[in-house]
């Protein structure tokens, strides 16, 4: 007899779920219906987690350190606590002092009378000598303990990791074709690469003023507020390197930026530089509407500044009140007027017509060729500030720049009113050291300009606190050549990394490229953007993160400098 048994009363029934494709990328395509409308916060893995509740409120006295527990996406609001009732009506009831335990009571009092004058607590004699314990072969204990990092307090970790922000976003239509991290760059090497040669010279030379050489710190002299135009044009849109690429050269840039490109391993700020290939040609530019030309200032420093957009000291801030520093300091210690000589290039200032009548400020253009090998020909702009008349009449042509002191205090550094007369040498040490890219694109700047001389100012604020008026208390003179060694400064290093970067863009096929400096990591990435990018009738370029126009904030002159 045959009995029928019944399956489904016994298993549960199994109900394949759909599994979706994404023939893009990986995840979900679509968005559930329970994770619609949720408000998101991005965060990272770096950021810090304050404590849920802290009523003592430790964490606010941290003035070193305000955005410890800040996002490295910048703030978000999505899950802010508002507070609705009143507390104004609030008032603290116990005011009595809270009394310390019995162990902890005069735990810090001075020992002197239990031990004796001169004898420690058991009886044996003070080293006043030696802050720490000494050995029989007179070494001192506690030195080497602090240089072995056994000095450090107990939970001290240092400062929290500085989160900046890139200068250009990437978007998702760009595509990454390759990274270069700086312990590579710094190993490469483009030796015998001959000084490069005059193809065009332009512009008009004013003579330095000698006087300026015999200022200190007590013959200090005010720095003046000049109103001339400062012209920053990047390479596609100078008209001589339009010209010039017709006939010569198959890679062309402005002396800024191949300066930044060969210094990029000193760098720790974002940067970014736009490159087109046309054919066998390729052309270096900045973005318009950029930081780009703005002066860095203590960016290799352990302790940068802050990022307070409301302070003076922002680096933001610290960046615009160096160039106009630099652009004054260079016109005020040449000699003005329409009487003083002046030293005329073959062809007059590129960038201004005839019929225009406005002041330029004093500058040379130099359109020089250099031979890199494998049939790569660059072709660049170079920049004099001022031509100095030698007794044998000889002009030295000269590249004029300016240091700025801003608040040593919170700088770190030494008082230049105290140190720059007598320990000049120990000024400059902690400059380089807090501004290495800056002085390094300066010095390559001046090399390959030609320039017979390199002048540095140094410029200090009358009061820390007051970021508009300066003074001049000394200047320092170097030759290019000579001041790249003593700052460790390779030249064949700098055109290996110059000429990795033209090898790269060469294999790529033509379109616009650009090269940018991650924000927190010691690597330039390359990406291959689309055609119509940074387009000057792209109006989503016009606004936002990636394409913000520089907005002058920091009025030195009654009539502002154009940069």
């Amino acid at each position: 007899m045959s009995e029928t048994i019944n399956t489904a009363a016994q298993f549960p029934s199994f109900e394949k779920p759909t599994v979706q494709f994404n023939e893009r990328g990986w995840g979900p395509c679509e968005l559930p219906d329970t994770f619609k409308d949720v408000p998101y916060q991005p965060f990272s893995k770096n950021d810090r987690l304050g404590k849920i509740c802290d009523w003592t409120s430790t964490s606010n006295n941290d003035k070193k350190y305000q955005n410890k527990y800040a996002s490295s996406f910048g703030t978000g609001n999505q899950y802010s606590y508002y507070h609705e009732e009143d507390e104004t009506t609030f008032h603290l009831v116990d005011t009595a002092r809270v009394q310390k335990p019995p162990h902890q009571r005069g735990r810090f009092r001075n020992m002197r009378g239990r031990g004796g004058r001169g004898r420690n607590p058991r009886g044996g004699l003070n080293n006043h000598h030696h802050h720490g314990m000494t050995t029989l072969n007179g070494k001192n204990v506690k030195a080497r303990d602090t240089r072995r990092g056994m000095g450090k307090k107990f939970g001290h970790r240092g400062p929290p990791p500085k989160m900046r922000e890139s200068s250009v976003a990437v978007r998702a239509d760009w595509a990454s074709i390759e990274e270069m991290d700086f312990p590579r760059l710094i190993k490469l090497s483009l030796p015998n690469i001959k000084d490069g040669v005059d193809i065009a010279t332009c512009g008009t030379l004013e003579y330095y003023d000698k006087t300026y050489d015999r200022i200190n710190v007590k013959n200090e002299k005010p720095l003046q507020k000049i109103d001339r135009i400062v012209h920053t044009v990047t390479t596609t849109d100078d008209p001589v390197i339009r010209r010039l690429s017709k006939t010569v050269g198959n890679v062309f840039a402005t002396d800024a930026i191949l300066a930044t490109i060969m210094c990029s391993t000193r760098s720790n700020y974002s940067w970014d530089i736009v490159i087109e290939k046309v054919g066998d040609k390729i052309f270096m530019d900045k973005r318009d509407h950029t930081e780009f030309d703005l002066l860095t200032v203590n960016e290799s420093s352990v302790e940068p500044p802050t990022d307070d957009d409301s302070s003076c000291n922002s680096p933001r801030n610290l960046a615009i009140e160096a160039t106009f520093i630099n652009h004054n300091f260079s016109q005020q210690v040449l000699k003005t007027g329409d009487q003083e000589a002046k030293f005329k290039f073959e062809e007059p200032n590129p960038f201004i017509s005839e019929d225009e009548d406005i002041q330029v400020a004093s500058v040379g253009y130099r359109y020089k060729k250099w031979e890199l090998g494998s049939d790569i020909v660059l072709v660049a702009r170079c920049e004099h500030d001022g031509v100095l008349q030698t007794p044998s009449g000889e002009p030295q042509f000269m590249s004029i720049k300016a240091l700025n002191e801003w608040d040593s205090k919170l700088a770190n550094g030494v008082e230049w009113r105290q140190k720059l007369d007598t320990q000049r040498g120990a000024v400059l040490a902690n400059e380089l050291r807090n501004n290495a890219c800056k002085l390094a694109k300066w010095t390559v700047q001046a090399v390959l300009a030609g320039s017979d001389q390199l002048k540095l100012g140094y410029v200090s604020r009358i009061n820390p606190r007051d970021h508009s008026r300066h003074v001049i208390l000394g200047t320092q003179q170097f030759k290019p050549h000579e001041f790249a060694t003593q700052i460790n400064l390779s030249m064949d290093n700098a055109w290996g990394v110059l000429r990795c970067i033209i090898d790269l863009v060469m294999k790529q096929k033509d379109g616009k490229y650009l090269i940018m400096k991650d924000p927190n990591k010691p690597i330039i990435r390359l990406y291959d953007i689309p055609d119509n990018t940074f387009d000057s009738d792209d109006s989503d370029d016009g606004e936002g993160d990636d394409g913000e126009g520089f907005q002058q904030v920091y009025n030195y002159a009654n009539n502002s400098n154009k940069i």
